[in-house]
């Protein structure tokens, strides 16, 4: 059996130009160590590392990778990830970076081994969201069992081993915040083995998996926040780099920034976001995480436009802070709440460092703090270290990537009750005194950070799995968590510490069911309650959608964002009788087709369609968000030309009369007319707002003479 290396045979070896490294004042004479570096490793043939393990699954390649064949003469960088890891999300734009500026062409191929720490990241389909999450282009294996990880002896998220053109170890990086040894070994390795011809520049196969899958309006919904007083949603639209606002029945309002990342302030119209997370909205004003830019924004609606609060637009690494805003950096905030300190306050979830920040917008005081100006950025908790440490002193505990924020402004709470996503755990933090306390979650153990699970229960019994929004109902006082990795929404009652599962069924899925633990979801994101505390709207992230959770009725339904424009679907141009269609909405899964018996006509008669439909109980139809029929014959478009193809749903109490004419000379025998309607309804007392849609199959028999009249059938569905 053959013997190979481990990370441990080359720490010896590399520690000594690491050392070398630090001692060197000038770039040319560190181009000249790592050069004798090279050949110096170059020496040593038992520097082999295994293979990848046969029979994993690979994303963005025609197939699986092999470093005996397919990497072959290649530079090899190899990350080992686990999408959860804020560290490792603060690594890809460097990888980005380095792919843009050495192709594959050039000898050098990255390659992401996810290798997982939570269980619901060795699923395939998670991690393969992750990787359109995260615009990742390199190839992707998922090493589940984290097989590769162990035989090298890795240690710690990330990790970076960078490999020559025969499979052999030649550098390893731990941690974030090496770019320039990144690029400094990846330079010299690429000069070194094309000067003695080794490398090749063969292609490996990439196929990214984005370019498979149809645009939606929304990617990987992050966040969503209510305004109470106007009734508007804002929503991160994390994956199209952008911030939408709505109405509470749907109507898009306004939409800014996307469909690209960038950094821009400035109008609505030219604002630039990348991968924004948290928002609060309040009046005219989103506050916005802009996570990857490392910022904090505010949009101004009346205004028209986006401004920077706070950050310099690349990854800080201060865990202090006392800066205004402008000139502070800060690290990937995750999440914000508006607060007040004595005057107004942005409470920011900064997960890059593992810390809850403060924005003054006014003159204010941290509880255990000094005065600060207005426009302070502070850090108020968490010491910085990675850690599930309470403690009574804000600045002595330990968070781990803190991503969900909530505010309990009242007695006896008045505190933020925080979504602490590495330790699987709910945290308060008091805004009294500043004391960091365990609600639900994890375990004693300040370091253990594995303490994950599902199960319904008090405090320390409870188990989570990797949590990333909770919501305060005031009202009830009681938290709702988006417990991310288990697809479920829970509820915690923080007076007794008990915790309970809500909705969803723990697997990944997309089903509206009849009850909440019928319905499912996939890894929900973000999470806050509407309509005076009757709903729960979850951003469902990897399922591309809002769902509305009617905590009166118990039911699940998928809250429709409506763009005017996309339902206005028939143009007459001049070049042509034939309607123009505009793209329509995409009937949701959980719509029923119903297929019809089929019905014998003759060459030109006509079919009228007569469409009975009937709202669920207690429901009408939302005025602000137009209800519509779309009319199809797929492969048989000559049965509708010239004729209306689609038309609006106002009244329900009469039935929709829909006419196609068979024409004199029929292309087929035996078409097929499709009916698609659309139907956009809230609860007749106001609150929680749907789209419903079916779908009726309506097969023709044309006769071979021709005869006039109508044949008429109903097409009738109760919601």
């Amino acid at each position: 059996m053959a013997s190979f290396s481990k990370l441990s045979d080359l720490f010896p070896i590399q520690s000594q130009l690491d050392y070398a490294l630090e001692d060197a004042t000038t770039q040319k004479e560190k181009e000249n160590l790592v050069h004798q570096y090279l050949h110096k490793i170059d020496e040593k043939d038992d520097l082999i590392i295994p293979d990848f393990e046969e029979g994993l699954e690979w994303l963005n390649t025609d197939g699986p990778l092999s470093l005996r064949k397919e990497l072959s003469g290649k530079v090899v960088v190899l990350d080992f990830f686990t999408y959860c890891c804020i560290n490792c999300m603060h690594l890809l734009p460097d990888l980005h970076q380095l792919e843009q500026s050495y192709t594959i062409e050039d000898g050098l191929v990255v390659v992401g081994v996810h290798s997982a720490k939570f269980p619901n990241e060795k699923v395939l389909q998670n991690v393969r969201s992750a990787v359109l999450r995260y615009d990742i282009t390199h190839p992707v294996v998922n090493d589940s069992d984290a097989r590769l990880w162990q035989e090298l002896e890795v240690s710690c998220w990330p990790t970076l081993v960078v490999l020559g053109p025969r499979g052999n170890l030649l550098f390893s990086l731990v941690g974030e915040g090496h770019r320039e040894q990144l690029f400094r070994f990846t330079a010299a390795a690429l000069k070194h083995y094309r000067e003695q011809g080794l490398l090749k520049d063969h292609d490996v196969g990439i196929k990214l998996y984005r370019d498979s899958l149809p645009p939606s309006i929304l990617s990987f919904p992050g966040k969503i926040a209510m305004d109470p007083s106007s009734k508007q949603l804002a929503i991160a639209d994390t994956g199209h780099h952008r911030v939408l606002v709505v109405s509470n029945t749907g109507q898009l309002l306004h939409t800014i920034g996307g469909p690209s990342s960038g950094r821009q302030d400035g109008n609505l119209s030219e604002a630039h976001f990348s991968s924004p997370q948290g928002v609060f909205i309040k009046g005219d004003t989103v506050y916005v995480a802009d996570t990857e830019n490392h910022l904090v924004r505010k949009i101004n609606l009346s205004e028209g436009k986006v401004s920077t609060l706070a950050g310099i637009g690349v990854q800080g690494a201060d865990k202090e802070g006392g800066a205004l805003g402008p000139q502070q950096p800060i690290s990937s905030p995750w999440d914000v709440t508006l607060g007040n300190a004595g005057g107004d306050i942005l409470w920011i979830a900064m997960a890059g460092t593992h810390q809850i920040w403060a924005l003054f917008l006014e003159d204010g005081k941290l509880p255990k703090g000094s005065d600060s100006k207005k426009g302070t950025c502070v850090r108020f908790a968490g010491s910085g270290n990675e850690e599930n440490r309470n403690n009574a002193y804000p600045h002595k505990a330990g968070l781990a990537q803190p991503s969900g924020l909530a505010l309990a402004p009242t007695e006896p709470w008045e505190c933020l009750f925080i979504a602490d996503s590495e330790s699987s755990t709910i945290r308060s933090l008091s805004l009294k005194d500043g004391a960091v306390k365990h609600v639900v979650g994890g375990e004693r153990d300040p370091m253990n950070l594995f303490a994950f699970g599902d199960v319904d229960g008090k405090g320390i019994d409870a188990k989570l799995q990797h949590p990333l929004g909770v919501s305060w109902d005031g009202g009830s006082s009681l938290l709702y968590v988006a417990d991310s990795y288990n697809h479920k929404i829970k509820v915690v009652d923080p007076k007794t510490k008990q915790c309970r599962e809500l909705a969803g069924t723990g697997k990944a899925g997309n089903g509206l069911g009849p009850s909440f633990l019928e319905s499912s979801f996939n890894e929900p994101g973000g999470l806050c309650l509407g309509e005076g505390g009757k709903v729960l709207y979850v951003a469902d992230t990897n399922n591309h959608c809002i769902k509305v959770l009617d905590l009166e009725t118990k039911t699940v339904s998928l809250f429709p964002i409506v763009v005017q424009q996309e339902v206005d679907s028939v143009l007459t141009t001049a070049t042509s009788s034939t309607p123009a269609v505009r793209k329509l909405p995409k009937l949701p899964k959980s719509a029923p087709v119903l297929t019809m018996p089929s019905i014998t006509v003759s060459s030109g008669q006509s079919v009228t369609l007569l469409l009975k439909l009937a709202l669920p109980t207690g429901t009408k139809l939302t005025e602000e968000a137009p209800s519509f029929w779309s009319l199809s014959a797929e492969g048989n478009e000559w049965l509708l030309e010239g004729q209306a193809v689609t038309g609006s749903i106002s009244d329900l109490t009469e039935p929709i009369l829909i006419v196609s004419s068979i024409p004199a000379a029929p292309a087929s025998p035996d078409p097929t007319l499709t009916l698609d309607a659309w139907v956009y309804c809230c609860l007749s007392e106001g609150g929680a707002c749907m789209m419903k849609a079916v779908s009726f199959k309506q097969p023709l028999l044309i006769g071979s003479t021709s005869q006039e009249g109508s044949v008429t059938v109903t097409l009738e569905h109760a919601f």
